[in-house]
């Protein structure tokens, strides 16, 4: 019995969604074709790709080192189809992109959108996540990642800094008092961030230039993953936090929240366009790419919030 290049892409597609049923919405099959393709394809190769059970499928070792390689021959088939239609017409094929989850939601959503919207042949899988995703090992085109990276095996174009600022609400700072010093922060309740840490967030700019950034150790009433949580916990009057611009711009404008250290400044994060190391850049990509610098050229729409 040999293996088929459906039973394959069944395969792909199962270890890429964690699951049977997911790989079958994906791929507009029912389960049952799905497990078939995947039993068949074990059969062709006599070995076990995947361990079975009633919460879900768990890769084996040979089944992992066998996707592996799989997954790069059908991104090479793709990318290879991909180019041959590019010279008939526009863009086409899949994008896959991580993106954080606020300016995803808020910002990066839409330009994207706009983008897909030119192009009629070209798909888009957007995932809105705040953690650091493999872009390589999870099969991501692109993602974008703001603060200082630190994986060197990733091309990375800037595409905007993100100020930072130390806020709080009014009823916040009429119950407790605000800050005059970085140091007074220590006595404040504070709303800290999971994703990075706590050293990384309470870091602030020199005080005299080319200085050495001031970092405090802070006490965090409350912690979470999400920025919008932090946002909407000072909002509520729960502490002092450290957020982006883009996340608290409307709340400024409002008054919802108020800058509680205006003599103090955060130290500034970048956005960044990121990609996986190849020796060819997909036109797709680097065209998306492109589209992300133009919008974030001169001000920022964040920044326009604010003064509105």
């Amino acid at each position: 019995m040999r293996y088929r290049l459906g039973d394959i892409l069944a395969f792909v597609q199962v270890m890429e969604t964690g699951s049977i049923s997911t790989a079958a919405q994906r791929m507009g099959l029912s389960k049952s074709v799905i497990s078939k393709r995947v039993t068949d394809l074990e059969a062709a190769l006599k070995v076990e790709l995947l361990h079975r059970s009633t919460r879900g499928v768990v890769a084996t070792d040979k089944g992992t080192a066998f996707y592996q390689r799989a997954r790069s021959i059908m991104q090479q088939l793709d990318l290879a189809a991909e180019e041959l239609m590019e010279q008939a017409g526009g863009l086409c094929g899949s994008l896959r992109i991580s993106v954080p989850m606020t300016l995803g939601t808020a910002y990066l959503g839409p330009i994207l959108f706009s983008f897909i919207s030119r192009h009629p042949q070209l798909e888009l899988a957007l995932d809105l996540d705040d953690r650091v995703t493999d872009l390589p090992g999870e099969g991501y085109d692109l993602g974008i990642r703001i603060g200082r990276l630190r994986d060197s095996s990733l091309v990375a174009r800037k595409l905007a800094i993100s100020r930072r600022i130390v806020c709080c609400s009014p009823a916040y700072a009429k119950h407790a008092g605000l800050p005059k010093t970085i140091e007074e922060l220590a006595d404040h309740a504070c709303i800290g961030y999971t994703n990075v840490s706590p050293g990384q967030i309470w870091q602030f700019d020199p005080a005299e230039p080319h200085g050495t950034p001031r970092s405090l150790a802070v006490r965090s009433r409350i912690v979470t993953n999400n920025g919008e949580a932090m946002r909407d916990a000072a909002i509520a009057g729960l502490g002092i936090s450290v957020l982006p611009m883009f996340i608290v711009a409307k709340a400024l404008a409002s008054g919802q929240l108020i800058n509680a250290l205006p003599g103090a400044r955060p130290v500034a994060d970048a956005i960044y366009a990121v990609y996986p190391r190849n020796r060819h850049l997909p036109k797709k990509v680097r065209a998306a790419i492109d589209h992300l610098a133009v919008a974030f050229e001169g001000e920022l729409p964040w920044e326009r919030e604010l003064k509105a």
